[in-house]
């Protein structure tokens, strides 16, 4: 069982690779808030991993996967607020100058 687990993390993680490397650059931003929405299912998973108590092993290894998924999803935000900010003209209605 562990082999075919294996067999489709590598598979996933390949077509993965593929799908995101032919996307053209002006639907990087709405691609960056769809990766924070899964970021956020992965931090989910991971909290559950952690809580579980299981066994050690699994309680900080679910520690270490809260603290990559956070860290994850924040850094997704910020560049995609980054991004976001390049396209928005000086002057608009309602804003502070």
């Amino acid at each position: 069982m562990q082999i075919l687990e294996l067999y489709v993390f590598v598979l996933a993680a390949f077509v993965g690779y593929m799908v995101i490397s032919k996307v053209p650059a002006l639907l990087h931003t709405p691609l960056m808030a769809a990766t924070n929405a899964i970021s956020g299912i992965s931090l989910v998973g991971s909290l559950i991993a952690a809580g579980a108590a299981h066994n050690r092993v699994s309680t900080v290894l679910g520690f270490v996967a809260v603290i990559c998924a956070t860290s994850n999803i924040v850094g997704g935000f910020l560049i995609t607020d980054r991004m976001l900010r390049m396209f928005r003209s000086g002057k608009g209605v309602g804003r502070k100058e």
